[in-house]
């Protein structure tokens, strides 16, 4: 009965953030167009060079996708702490690690997913070759909930703050440097024909150690930061 609870509790508090992000879809859709578009201007400001765009293109689609990913990390617990809702989380009988983890794989839906499906119409605008998008979708898929996962210790820390933003960019930007290498590297070496294993099994693994350490990480954040 307690594992079905827990269950059901995952399962509403995700339904919920869905139907919150729905009532409010100009807020949902600010990453993925702030995403389409940084992404979009590059080629009107270094030029329509194909050679220059394949090898900047992976770069500037992650960095891209980083920022996007930055700039909704705050909504993860925003709303929560301000109508109280944060507190009857620490307060409930369930795990808050697994509340955590819900709320995280909410946010992700909200902002990866989409991000992650337009991701391979971005590749060919800037004319990257076919393996180069492939790889640059895997590496997006394994990366993005990464993003979120470390995002949501940064946004735990800060959510007591007024003006946590500044605060929260300067915790979570070099957090996202390793990531941000091992992907578009990735998808460069993919271009260059080359094999590619060794970058996605870096990657994936930062998806495990992430997804192991960040809710608790996350939960205790949350306790220090209501206390």
């Amino acid at each position: 009965m307690k594992c079905d609870s827990l269950t059901r509790a995952f399962t509403l508090l995700i339904r919920r953030d869905l139907i919150l992000a729905m009532r409010h879809r100009a807020e949902m859709a600010n990453p993925l167009l702030f995403f389409i578009l940084v992404t979009s201007l590059f080629p009107l400001g270094i030029g329509a060079n194909p050679n220059l765009l394949q090898a900047v293109g992976p770069g500037i689609i992650w960095v891209a996708a980083l920022l996007a990913a930055l700039l909704s990390l705050d909504s993860v617990f925003r709303s929560d702490f301000e109508d109280g809702t944060l507190e009857q989380y620490l307060l409930s009988s369930h795990p808050v690690s697994v509340l955590v983890l819900a709320k995280v794989l909410a946010h992700w839906l909200i902002t990866g997913l989409p991000l992650l499906l337009v991701s391979p119409l971005l590749g060919v605008l800037l004319d990257l070759p076919a393996a180069g998008i492939k790889v640059l979708f895997v590496t997006l898929l394994l990366g993005t909930p990464v993003l979120s996962l470390i995002g949501s210790v940064c946004v735990a820390l800060t959510v007591g703050l007024r003006k946590g933003g500044m605060i929260l960019s300067l915790l979570v930007l070099p957090l996202y440097v390793p990531l941000l290498i091992f992907a578009s590297s990735a998808v460069d070496t993919a271009a260059a024909g080359l094999p590619v294993t060794a970058h996605l099994s870096l990657i994936a693994a930062l998806l495990v150690l992430a997804l192991s350490l960040s809710p608790f990480a996350t939960a205790a954040a949350l306790r220090v930061s209501l206390s």
